[in-house]
């Protein structure tokens, strides 16, 4: 499987590496008595016994083939030709993503910084972080306004000259050009959407959810916060809606947010090479962390208007850390998101002090008294609920082969654009046959309806199918909530929702930026509505089932079907269309979508995180797992180095192809036991190129000489591209040299003991957000480490835990 290649990965970057065991590596002390040539100070013979040579040469070199250099490929890689068919799996695990660091290094240099920084230092970082949230949520604002209105213009434009062209063909006959004017204009914006997508960056595909959902778990996907990355993803998502794909530009939205705190929060821009010298301190993974999930929480906020909801989503679907001081800022970028966004479409739409448009979609109100709901309805809104779970489950299940087709055979861009192209033309033809053979005429009422097609309706009348296939996915759920009893006929809203089922069935997936949201709202209001009308006939009116109520169901059962959020989709709900009336039956229908929905397959983010290979620990270990220990999953030999090693040592480790390991505990011989090497700290792939690139070390015959000192500064301005090992020139004369590594470790690192169980190793890991976990034995000797894949292997399967195999995807 080591042959998995560019589409497999959301980075769209090729991986090809020999993933051969680690042969004669130049290590100064491999532990554990592992079948390498130990260095001196081999593992103990009791150590050597504990490990069978099966389990050991099972993990041999487990961490060794990890590409580190995404951003320095060479051009024979980018130029290797792509095979027919990528073999894939879902039960992989992915040695490319690398994980991030959530832990503070706590070395000298960062006690030294701790200790100088005063009271009133500490005030004005905490003022920093709300100055932050307030511009991540007023850039976030700002970058929805744009979306929405390019999109409507675009939009308006292209409607507006489709419909000038069916209702001129329509009395002549030949509206044939009309449908070739209707595929080509949508196939062209598409491929634009696309193209962008595919060859500038793969990563902007898709809402981009499940990988800040991974980021926020503390994976690195590579590309992911970049500048580029914003940039595609927002064109990409105005020409994906204007292509009139079944598609929303509502969970972009997040992926955008926070791509804007990642790069706000740092106070330079690495892709435009612009340092402002602002916000120094937070260049680290674990403050980076915290405003992305503020940028999400905005990016909800902006989409739907829905600050609490905004907070809830980071909470449930994003982040896997969470404190109380960061709930309040969060809920402030979110706060700042809404208002920054009703101000300026207010201003857009000529009353500057009216803000009624909270977010890019508006649900428009529900009327309490007239739209209220009785206890017998409430098996109806269960009933609904089961429907939603069934029809999302069945939606996820076709993605996911659809998917693996896409992964093993659309690898290529020109294909991932040729297809997004024939979904885009497709689309067009569908909605135009399905309007065309339509006979469902209702008379116009006032300016309702923004684009009306007449087609062969009698004068003053328009075609009902048109109302909901020729217009933009947003408006054509507010017309299904809101429109009167009788507006639809039932054949029109049953043919509709199978159309469009499968359409954005086959839509999401594709390599354009473009959420699941809106669509999934749409099929649900959809069905609702058919499904009220049908309770209305079938019960000769004894219920009276408002259709738009039922439509406000129906959606949150097919969106909660689909993604299986509960919590913040009902609060998001209940803030978009203005009404708390409907939080108890919205929460009914999502609890019962979620549980039924689970039964059958995984949530849409969670399944396509699991596709992709990612390497993404959930909240707990697998039930069951007590029998494994740390000493089962661990990962052995460790590469160590000693307190002051030679500089010539320290290159090979880095260098070595087969060794990209990121963490080397740091060891050093216990006094009387010149045998044994006890764990004295952990130091990091990062920190070591950094202190190679400063020359940070003296000849052997001066160990007493004070080296060059870094600053921590030294390290931030390299966070977060560090340069590759390759990059670094060392002399002959400098291998010799000796590098102190006391200051720059870290000497608290975590540790386990062998004996424990795989549950607490797991929390452990998971609740700290560790990179590596250090196993030792009685004598504090290095044994192994334990780091992300050694967790994510072990999953719960139909018969028990079953352990996922590492493949070079």
């Amino acid at each position: 499987m080591s042959n998995v290649s560019k589409k497999v990965s959301w980075s769209g970057r090729e991986r090809e590496r020999d993933p051969g065991p680690q042969q004669g590596e130049a290590t100064p002390l491999l532990l554990n008595g592992s079948r390498a040539g130990a260095g001196a100070g081999g593992g103990s013979p009791r150590s050597r016994q504990q490990l069978t040579s099966s389990s050991s040469s099972s993990r041999l070199g487990r961490l060794s083939n990890v590409d580190l250099n995404d951003d320095h490929e060479t051009e024979a890689e980018a130029a290797r030709p792509f095979p027919h068919e990528i073999p894939h799996s879902e039960k992989l695990l992915s040695l490319k993503y690398e994980s991030l660091d959530y832990d503070n290094c706590e070395n000298q240099l960062f006690l030294e910084e701790e200790k100088r920084i005063n009271h009133t230092a500490f005030r004005t970082v905490e003022i920093r972080r709300w100055v932050i949230c307030a511009m991540i949520g007023i850039l976030t604002g700002l970058v929805a306004c744009f979306i929405d209105i390019v999109v409507e213009y675009i939009a308006g434009m292209k409607y507006k000259v489709v419909k000038g062209n069916i209702d001129k063909f329509t009395e002549t006959g030949n509206l044939s050009f009309a449908l070739l004017l209707w595929t080509t204009l949508n196939a062209s914006f598409v491929m634009v959407g696309s193209a962008i997508v595919a060859f500038i960056e793969p990563v902007a595909a898709g809402s981009g959810i499940p990988q800040i959902k991974c980021y926020l778990n503390g994976v690195k996907i590579p590309h992911v916060v970049r500048l580029k990355t914003l940039v595609v993803k927002v064109c990409g998502v105005i020409f994906s809606v204007v292509g009139g794909l079944a598609v929303g530009k509502e969970g972009p939205m997040i992926h955008s947010g926070a791509v804007i705190a990642a790069g706000i929060s740092q106070g330079r821009s690495t892709s435009l090479k612009r340092d402002f010298k602002i916000f120094e301190y937070f260049r680290r993974d674990t403050e980076k962390r915290d405003f992305v999930s503020a940028g999400a929480a905005a990016g909800v906020s902006a989409a739907f208007g829905a600050p609490v909801g905004g907070v809830l989503f980071s909470l449930e679907e994003g982040a896997s850390f969470w404190n109380q001081f960061l709930t309040w800022r969060i809920f402030f970028a979110s706060m700042i998101s809404t208002f920054t966004l009703n101000s300026i479409l207010s201003i857009y739409k000529g009353n500057p002090w009216d803000l009624s448009s909270p977010g890019l979609i508006n649900f428009g109100r529900f009327d309490s008294e007239k739209m209220g709901y009785t206890i017998q309805e409430i098996p109806i809104f269960i009933f609904m609920g089961m429907v939603g779970g069934v029809l999302g489950a069945l939606f996820n299940a076709l993605n996911y082969w659809l998917t693996m087709f896409r992964i093993r055979y659309i690898h290529r861009p020109c294909l991932q654009v040729v297809e997004a192209m024939l979904v885009g033309a497709v689309t067009a033809a569908v909605a135009f046959v399905m309007i065309y053979t339509s006979r469902d005429c209702q008379p116009l009422q006032g300016n309702s309806m923004a684009y009306s097609l007449q087609l062969f309706c009698p004068d003053g009348e328009y075609n009902a199918m048109a109302a909901a296939f020729f217009n933009t996915p947003e408006k054509s759920v507010v017309r299904l909530f809101h429109d009167p009893p009788g507006t639809y006929d039932p054949m029109t809203l049953g043919m509709f929702t199978l159309m469009y089922f499968f359409l954005a069935c086959w839509t999401y997936g594709l390599t354009v930026s473009a959420g699941v949201f809106i669509p999934s709202l749409l099929i649900g209001a959809a069905w609702g509505r058919l499904f009220g009308i049908s309770l209305s006939y079938a019960t000769n009116s004894w219920i009276w089932a408002d259709p738009g109520k039922y439509a406000l169901m129906g959606a949150a059962a097919q969106l909660g079907g689909i993604v299986r959020m509960t919590l913040s989709l009902t609060v998001i709900m209940m803030e978009a269309t203005g009404n708390v009336t409907y939080g108890f039956p919205i929460m009914l229908v999502l609890m019962t979508a979620k549980i039924v929905g689970d039964y059958f397959v995984e949530g849409l983010y969670d399944m396509h995180i699991q596709l992709q290979s990612v390497p993404f620990l959930h909240w707990e270990a697998p039930v069951t797992s007590h029998s494994f220990t740390a000493r089962e999953v661990m990962s052995t030999p460790v590469t160590c180095l000693r307190r002051i090693e030679k500089v010539g040592t320290i290159v090979d480790v880095l260098s070595h192809t087969a060794s990209n390991h990121n963490g080397f505990p740091v060891v050093e011989n216990i006094p009387g036991h010149d045998q044994m090497a006890g764990l004295r700290g952990l130091i990091l792939r990062s920190q070591l190129i950094v202190l190679l690139k400063h020359k940070v070390f003296v000849e052997r015959a001066n160990l007493s000489l004070v080296q060059h000192r870094l600053k921590l500064k030294d390290f931030r301005d390299a966070y977060p591209r560090f340069p590759p090992i390759q990059s670094i020139h060392v002399s002959q004369d400098e291998r010799e040299c000796m590098m102190d590594l006391t200051e720059f470790m870290n000497p608290s690192p975590y540790t386990v003991p062998q004996e424990a169980s795989l549950p607490r190793v797991f929390k452990l890991f998971r609740a700290l957000g560790l990179r590596h976990l250090v196993v030792v034995d009685k004598h504090n000797q290095v044994v192994g480490l334990v780091t992300r894949k050694d967790l994510a292997r072990y999953r719960l399967g139909k018969e028990g835990i079953e352990e996922v195999p590492l493949a070079q995807t």
